[in-house]
């Protein structure tokens, strides 16, 4: 071992000589920030190995506080010597940058160099040191001189802010870090949960975007300083480095979307909202980047994006506020804090500036005093927007009372002249309530005309429906009173062979004798026959009273909700009997929702158009077959629609014109009143509908009625 010393001794020697040793670091017991004591060494290669770095001429000396890497691929080797001129054996080497992927401390122990190595890419729960930052054991004798090196390299920038301090001194350091950072969060999570609230009371979609923006722009700069990777993804490195970039870029998307919102960019400036809306695609697609695993390029990409952002930003901002938009020169004047904090910041990772705790949070406190401005702007924009309300108020009620003050002087002239009319008006109105009177009663009677007529033409059918029915019931009454004597009978003389003294088989076979001398299998079999007849005939006749209930509707003076279909079966149950059946009925029922309607008056309608529709089919065929009847239901979101076809005659145009005039009609004399298509027109206008007809003469002719589903609904919007 003491060889080994000895060797080491005369190799550092040997190299002190040849000038690649740089001066010792000398420690006296505070913290020491030790950035331009160290030298720095390149690996391009990615495969130096300790010895060779040891032995390797090509280090530099650092010229800057805080060594600053720049993005690269390469492996970076750091070389300092220390001096301890204090008390204290135990040292403590803080790096104050949590994103580094890997970090590899080599010191000698007894004459031999062994390695520390620590990584953001590994567990949290590992470390020795529990925090964010990569901290490790310095040990050096009081009075001695020692060489340690540093392996760096990251996908990310490399800063390298190197404190040399005691444990105590560096744990005072990383307090005090803590309570700055904590009361920076707190300032952001204050801003996002008060303007949330602000959010849901007023649903101005300005607020949710700050909200997300304050959200991650915070999250990216405690992640950023490792607080993400200490409390939030201890056991989730991956996850830590990709929420970086992540963090980052959809906090860009929501500061793009909250300043157009904000500033109005889509009215006052269009060409500059689409430079925004390409912002947002290029973060977007940076976060697709680094999701898909390129960490490097997705940096890069950061940073264009930070200078396309920037730029656009500034050009809108001063454009606006220079003519004279308020909201602008709020977001103006936050944006310039936050720019300056992140000047100051880079202008210390580049040496320009002291590392010390003034220059170390300028872009957090940056951070912090945005969005504390862009909050109060969002306030004062209400403010904005209330004094317009109340401008716009003031001129409202200055109109107002001038418009009184018209109505006023317009009043005076309108009362003399309507004193004048009002004589003339009543006069008139006398003269037409008698008029309306005599009309009024004049419609009621030939309505109630309309309804004997369709009662009689209806009455002989419906008899007839019925009668056929109750015919087969009362027919079938007799047979099956006989058979049921007979099995009466049946079951009597069984039933005295039950009690007879006679043996089992004797008595099997005096029944079995029995039941075919009564033919029992067929007494059985027609017994069952006559009773599924007055079965049927019952159904029948209960259908045809249930469809004349339906079709009378004697509530049909009440507004009330039914169903279409359920009306058009019913009106063809009392129809059926001018069929005849010659003319063929098509039903294409659609599922209908109930309507709201005068039932028994839209049946009368049904009955009317099927009645013509018979007639039109039977002046065309005659007593021959090929007459057919369609009747199709459907709706939409509003109206049911009604079509009633017929192969008949049809109607020229001129017949079409005419066709819902009152007591016009085609038919013979004796053979209707002329009153039925005028009423059914009536009846669908009063329901708010629409009656449409579609005839070729010859051809056939098609009724289409549109009923609204909600009568009071639709009478409202008219």
């Amino acid at each position: 071992m003491k060889k080994i010393y000895l060797s080491l001794l005369f190799f550092h020697i040997f190299f002190l000589g040849k000038g690649i040793a740089q001066k010792a670091i000398e420690f006296k017991g505070d913290n020491i920030v030790i950035g331009q004591k160290v030298s720095i060494l390149e690996d391009p290669t990615n495969h130096l190995d300790f010895l060779s770095v040891r032995k390797s001429s090509g280090f530099i000396q650092s010229h800057t506080q805080v060594p600053n890497m720049q993005l690269s691929t390469s492996v970076f080797w750091l070389r300092f010597t220390v001096k301890n001129e204090s008390s204290e054996n135990n040292l403590l080497l803080s790096l104050e940058y949590p994103i580094l992927d890997v970090c590899e401390f080599y010191f000698p122990v007894n004459g031999v160099y062994k390695a520390e190595k620590l990584s953001d890419t590994n567990s949290f729960e590992k470390r020795k040191y529990k925090h964010q930052d990569f901290i490790f054991d310095v040990k050096i004798p009081k009075d001695s001189i020692t060489t340690f090196y540093l392996k760096v390299k990251s996908n990310e920038e490399m800063v390298l802010p190197l404190v040399l301090g005691t444990p105590q001194k560096i744990a005072e350091n990383k307090l005090t870090r803590d309570l700055l950072w904590g009361t920076l969060i707190g300032t952001l999570l204050v801003m996002v949960l008060y303007n949330s609230f602000v959010f849901i009371s007023t649903k101005d979609i300005s607020y949710l975007y700050y909200v997300l923006y304050v959200l991650f722009i915070g999250l990216t700069q405690i992640s950023l300083s490792g607080y993400t990777y200490r409390f939030i993804f201890p056991n989730s490195p991956v996850l830590f480095n990709m929420g970086i970039i992540i963090f980052t870029g959809i906090g860009g998307i929501a500061f793009s979307l909250f300043a157009e919102s904000f500033l109005g960019i889509k009215e006052r400036m269009p060409f500059m909202s689409k430079v925004f809306k390409f912002i947002i695609l290029l973060y977007s697609l940076t976060i697709i980047v680094r999701l898909l695993g390129y960490a490097l390029i997705s940096y890069r990409m950061i940073d264009i994006n930070a200078l396309v952002v920037t730029v656009s930003t500034f050009t809108v901002i001063i454009k606006l506020s220079i003519n004279g938009y308020r909201p602008a020169k709020y977001f103006l004047l936050a944006w310039t804090i936050f720019f300056a904090g992140l000047i100051l910041f880079v202008l210390r990772n580049l040496g320009v500036l002291p590392y010390n705790n003034y220059t170390n949070y300028t872009m957090p406190i940056g951070v912090a005093l945005e969005v504390i401005l862009l909050s109060l702007a969002l306030a004062d924009r209400i403010n904005i927007f209330k004094a317009e309300k109340e401008k716009s108020q003031e001129e409202t009620v200055k109109a107002l009372q001038e418009n009184e003050k018209i109505i006023r002087e317009q009043n005076v002239v309108l009362e003399l002249k309507v004193n004048e009319r009002t004589v003339e008006l009543s006069e008139s109105n006398n003269e037409l309530n008698n008029t309306l009177v005599d009309l009024k009663q004049a419609q009621i009677q030939l309505v109630e005309s309309e309804k004997m007529a369709s009662l009689g033409q209806l009455t002989a059918g419906i008899a007839h429906e019925i009668n056929n029915p109750i015919n087969f019931v009362t027919s079938n009454i007799n047979p099956l009173k006989r058979d049921i004597e007979l099995m009466f009978e049946a079951m009597a003389a069984i039933e005295n062979l039950g009690i007879s003294d006679s043996s089992p088989a004797k008595k099997q076979k005096q029944i079995k004798e029995y039941k075919e001398k009564l033919d029992f299998d067929f007494l059985t079999l027609e017994i069952r026959h006559l009773i599924k007849g007055i079965n049927e005939g019952a159904n029948r006749t209960a259908e045809i009273v249930k469809g004349l209930k339906i079709f009378s509707r004697l509530d049909e003076d009440d507004l009330k909700r039914a169903s279409i279909n359920e009306g058009l079966e019913s009106t063809m149950v009392i129809a059926n009997n001018m069929l005849n059946n010659k003319i063929k009925i098509i039903k294409e029922y659609g599922d209908l929702p109930m309507v709201e309607c005068y039932a028994g008056k839209l049946n009368q309608v049904f009955l009317n158009i099927i009645s013509n529709a018979v007639y039109a089919v039977q002046k065309r065929f005659g007593e021959n077959v090929g007459g057919e009847i369609a009747i199709i239901t459907s709706c939409d979101e509003k109206n049911v629609f009604i079509k009633i076809k017929d192969n008949g005659i049809g109607m020229d145009a001129q017949t079409q014109k005419k066709i819902f005039e009152p007591f016009f009609t085609t038919k013979d004399v004796g053979e209707g009143t002329g009153l039925g298509m005028s009423i059914a027109y009536n009846t669908i206008k009063k329901h708010n509908g629409i009656v449409n007809v579609n005839s070729s003469l010859g051809k056939g002719t098609e009724f289409i009625l549109q009923i609204p589903i909600s009568f009071k609904n639709d009478l409202i919007s008219t």
